[in-house]
């Protein structure tokens, strides 16, 4: 029965796929033709226009097709297929679950568009995004091979001194839950797994390394969530409950209280709707931040990505806590499994060393940048004390306009194509805390990234995690490096952060930053999921796809200036430009429809195959507006009116005689009187 119901499920999403990436009207031959094009020049660097059949090009210029609108490429949407699945017993998830859980998420999910955090200008890009979501019942099987290994692990694992949440390993649950991911292929999007496996004998949390367990200066952070390195998620309601974010104050904090629908089941009980209620707010805040976050920055592709690290430092190199090498195999283990460059590109990492002593500019960029605030701290009374930080925003002011001196000193070869990244790593022989902005270690910049580190080797940070504060290792560099590559390379937005177009800012919320993220306070990995390897390539594409619709609407709208393309274009012409319109538009919706799928490197084929159509039209645009004269057509004066004007005159005349005559025409009437 489960068997039948799965398979319904799968043929209705794929349905229901298949209708929300269709946008236009398809062209018999043309998608076959495209996808054979596509295997002989993966690279698209030739013309596909030119080599169409005489048939095609018949169909591409067909009256039944829509005109070219701006309407019809601001309407673009990308679907993001999500298959949730509840695993647990029957009197957690009964029948009705799947049904009713589907009705809460259609009534609070919406389109939405793809926005951009830092920019200067309009934050939205020109893309919507919409959920596409299939909700269903995991096997009993599942759900009770999950439960035993979880009633093992508590059995086994001594409790803790400090904490009343005894940790158990994530791997142990994880490979199960891989395991039946697995088993779902051909996969169709992403796959969340929400977990209510009921009450344990004591409460529970997962740690995310092998490292052992909080101690007084080291503190681990458990959670209830994991993302793995393929497409799929689990969230256990039953684990906790747990707590983390800002200590003292800030925005973003899971709060311990009932209130948070992670901990939904940990406070008093609720109905089966109020449960399933709060589980569709989880699913959404998971949609929104992880599986369409917002760009970090814009990102142009480039077929050369290279990292310069720049390590400046005193006399005594210390390596420790920043190895360049365990940096580069985080991102180099994903090229090699083809998770975060497209085909062509290519990932290079090249290591530099700037003597501090030597590099004058460095130590005036430092002092210039050092900052002082002060906090009260409660001791036998309050005491008031001054500490100092790095403005990293002077510091980068300071680096761009010594870019040429620094680069002679660190003998920094020009590189004469591709991305350059620069990575300031500032070594200080100090044995005070000095971090960037007050809180970071690194800093990402559109243009580089900042670190700082000095002797100090660690500091009791802002952030709390189950109670307890959590420690910050100032000498370690590795992680707070990779995030911030991430960001500066491909725009990756940090776990925490999210663009909300309500509100006009940015929102902070910490809830999905434990566990498999290189990102914020709480973890302690550098390995990127499927979150993180997602993000590198879709964002190119929205870059370059924006870029892209931007720059036809100009072109739609230049025509309209003109007073249409009719009326621009000689007949010849224009028949080009009607063909040419509706292959860009073709190939645009299957970028569209590629995204949908997941498919980068197609959707990366296709929008560099529509260049070339929207090159050609804007020479067709160009070339025609310049041939446009105005032309003067002259006219000969009309005709006198002669009849008219002698009527005119005899009615004149008449007139006049009547008024002179009056006493004569009028004296027989008179002498009736």
């Amino acid at each position: 029965m489960i068997t039948s119901a799965a398979a319904t499920t799968t043929t209705v999403f794929l349905l229901l796929l298949l209708t929300t990436t269709i946008t236009s009207t398809p062209i018999l031959g043309l998608d076959s033709y495209l996808s054979q094009q596509s295997r002989f020049d993966p690279h698209a660097t030739n013309d596909t226009f030119l080599s169409l059949s005489s048939a095609l090009k018949k169909s591409l210029s067909s009256t039944l097709r829509p005109p070219p609108t701006t309407a019809s490429l601001l309407s673009l949407q990308i679907s993001s297929p999500i298959s949730v699945k509840l695993v647990g017993p029957s009197s957690s998830f009964p029948p009705s679950s799947t049904s009713l859980l589907h009705s809460f998420l259609s009534a609070a999910v919406s389109s939405d568009h793809f926005h951009v955090i830092t920019t200067t200008g309009n934050h939205r890009l020109s893309v919507a995004h919409s959920p596409s979501i299939d909700v269903s019942l995991s096997s009993s099987s599942l759900s009770s091979q999950l439960s035993d290994i979880i009633k093992s692990e508590i059995s086994t694992t001594p409790s803790p001194l400090r904490s009343n949440l005894i940790s158990i390993p994530h791997a142990s649950i994880d490979s199960i839950i891989k395991h039946d991911f697995e088993k779902e292929k051909p996969l169709h999007g992403v796959y969340i797994y929400l977990l209510n496996l009921g009450a344990q004998s004591k409460p529970y949390a997962y740690k995310y390394t092998d490292t052992g367990d909080s101690s007084l200066g080291f503190t681990k952070c458990s959670g209830s969530i994991w993302t793995g390195k393929e497409r799929y998620m689990w969230i256990d309601l039953s684990a906790g409950p747990v707590d983390y974010g800002p200590a003292l104050s800030g925005d973003g904090v899971l709060p311990r209280g009932e209130f948070h629908p992670l901990t939904a089941l940990h406070g008093r009980p609720k109905s089966q709707k109020a449960l399933l209620a709060d589980m569709a707010s989880l699913i959404w805040s998971a949609y929104k931040v992880l599986l369409v976050p917002s760009l970090r920055i814009p990102v142009p592709f480039e077929n050369q990505l290279i990292v310069q690290f720049i390590h400046i430092h005193g006399p005594d190199k210390d390596l420790k806590g920043l190895d360049f090498d365990k940096i580069e195999k985080n991102f180099m283990d994903e090229v090699k499994n083809g998770g975060l460059l497209f085909g062509d590109q290519s990932l290079s990492f090249k290591k530099y060393d700037v003597d501090m002593a030597e590099c004058s500019i460095c130590s005036f960029a430092v002092s210039l940048s050092i900052t002082s605030y002060t906090s009260r701290y409660l001791f036998d009374n309050y005491t008031l004390i001054v500490s100092e930080y790095l403005d990293s925003k002077r510091l980068h002011q300071t680096l761009s306009e010594s870019n040429d001196e620094i680069r002679r000193l660190a003998s920094l070869p020009e590189e004469d194509y591709g991305r350059v990244l620069p990575v300031y790593i500032f070594d200080l022989e100090v044995n005070s805390i000095l971090l960037l902005d007050r809180y970071h270690q690194s800093v990402a910049f559109k243009d580089m990234v900042i670190a700082v580190r000095t002797k100090n080797t660690q500091t009791v940070s802002d952030y709390s995690c189950n109670g307890r504060h959590v420690f910050t290792q100032t000498r370690e560099l590795e992680r707070p490096l990779v995030g911030s590559i991430l960001q500066s390379m491909w725009g990756v937005s940090p776990t925490h952060l999210v663009w909300s177009a309500q509100h006009n800012s940015t929102l902070v919320d910490y809830t999905w930053s434990v566990g498999h993220t290189p990102f914020g306070p709480f973890s302690e990995l550098s390995s990127l999921s499927f979150i993180q390897k997602d993000a590198a390539r879709r964002n190119v594409l929205l870059t370059s796809l924006n870029y892209t619709i931007t720059s036809a609407i100009d072109v739609l709208e230049s025509i309209a200036a003109h007073g249409g393309e009719r009326k621009l274009l000689p007949h010849n012409q224009l028949s080009e430009f009607i063909q040419r319109w509706n292959l860009f538009k073709y190939k645009v919706d299957k970028v569209v429809s590629s995204l949908s799928h997941l498919d980068f490197e197609m959707g990366l084929y296709y929008l560099r195959s529509s260049d070339h159509d929207l090159y050609a039209i804007h020479s067709l645009v160009y070339h025609a507006s310049q041939d446009l004269e105005a032309s003067l057509v002259c006219f000969e004066d009309p005709p006198f009116p002669w009849p008219s004007f002698l009527m005119s005159v005899g009615i004149f005349i008449g007139l006049m005689y009547t008024y002179s005559q009056r006493d004569k025409l009028f004296s027989n009437k008179r002498k009736q009187f």
